[in-house]
């Protein structure tokens, strides 16, 4: 069963603060807010480009603080969303985690909310003061206890790179985010966005961006990590857009199209690096064969890579045996 999320933009709705990071129209690439109409537009529109069968299918509030917003106008957009339960399977949606109360928390319930995605960013309370953000690291705790009185789907959002951050304050907040046992987690590298804040620091000299090869590494650690306690990463980087792109809004930071599959050949690099010692010529590596791409690496990285530090030329081929991440080296 494949699932789907039909996305609908609430760009800077119900946000009170103006995050260093945070430019979400340009994020988003939508610049208007929504209204009621708008959903049952855009669900109808997506749910025609569906298939009928072996899927699962959520509406999803993306962007802003979905909660933020005046309750009244919550209830108008998700009683628009709900009038769709015959064909979908639930709603999501994200938002801060000084935004929950059990009023909050109650609504949703009522309109059929399935998961809910906090914006936690950093469990470091001086990161999080540096980045603007405008809660504390107890509150995202105070948050999930709440929530986890309900039967919502928790998802929680960190953030790598953020003003203030290191390396080890990011893996100190992937343990304290584990601690919390979210069903699902995403990673974004910062990015320095056109017309925010950072891009201000950036400028000015006071922010240094995480290098492209820093934030796979970093990213790497933090995936196997949850991973390592069973919770799924659904997302690593922000999602390519026209204006999420060099070409675009970003002025700076770890931008890249296909920036998980750099993390996925990075993990996959270091694999076939301890397997491949004390080897030489031509070797033949086996993987799953929905895994040939990511141990390729990105636009053939890893054979190059293999070839230029090893001399050892690669083949990577598929076999339905193996398991993930799975690898079997044969010299040929």
């Amino acid at each position: 069963m494949r699932t789907y999320n039909i996305p609908i933009f609430v760009p800077h709705e119900g946000c009170p603060f103006d995050c260093v990071f945070c430019n979400q129209r340009r994020i988003t690439g939508k610049m208007s807010g929504v209204r009621p109409s708008d959903v049952r537009h855009i669900i109808s529109e997506a749910l025609a480009t569906l298939p009928n069968e072996n899927r699962r299918v959520e509406t999803a509030f993306f962007g802003g603080s979905f909660t933020g917003i005046p309750i009244e106008e919550q209830s108008a957009l998700l009683s628009a969303a709900a009038e769709f339960s015959y064909a979908t399977d639930g709603i999501r949606l994200s938002t801060r985690p000084d935004y929950i109360t059990r009023e909050i928390l109650d609504n949703l319930m009522k309109y059929g909310v399935t998961t809910i995605e906090l914006g936690v960013q950093s469990m470091d309370d001086e990161v999080l003061k540096e980045s603007n953000r405008g809660h504390t690291s107890g509150q995202v705790r105070e948050a999930v206890k709440l929530i986890r009185e309900y039967p919502f789907t928790l998802g929680l959002q960190v953030m790598t790179g953020l003003p203030g951050d290191t390396p080890e304050k990011s893996l100190k907040t992937a343990d304290e985010i584990i601690a919390l046992r979210p069903e699902l987690v995403r990673i974004y590298p910062t990015l320095t966005i056109k017309d925010t804040y950072l891009e201000k620091m950036y400028m000015d000299g006071r922010y240094t961006p995480e290098s492209l090869e820093d934030a796979v590494e970093l990213s790497k650690k933090l995936l196997l990590k949850f991973e390592k306690n069973n919770i799924n990463v659904i997302r690593i980087g922000l999602q390519a857009t026209d204006e999420i792109c060099e070409e675009g809004s970003v002025v700076a930071g770890p931008v890249h199209s296909a920036f998980r599959e750099l993390v996925e050949g990075s993990i996959y690099y270091d694999i076939i690096e301890s397997k491949i010692k004390g080897m030489s010529g031509s070797v033949t590596v086996l993987v799953n064969d929905r895994e040939v791409s990511k141990a390729v690496g990105n636009r053939r990285a890893n054979i190059e890579k293999i070839k230029r530090e090893y001399g050892i030329d690669l083949r990577i081929k598929g076999s339905g045996k193996l398991k993930k991440r799975e690898v079997i080296c044969e010299c040929c």
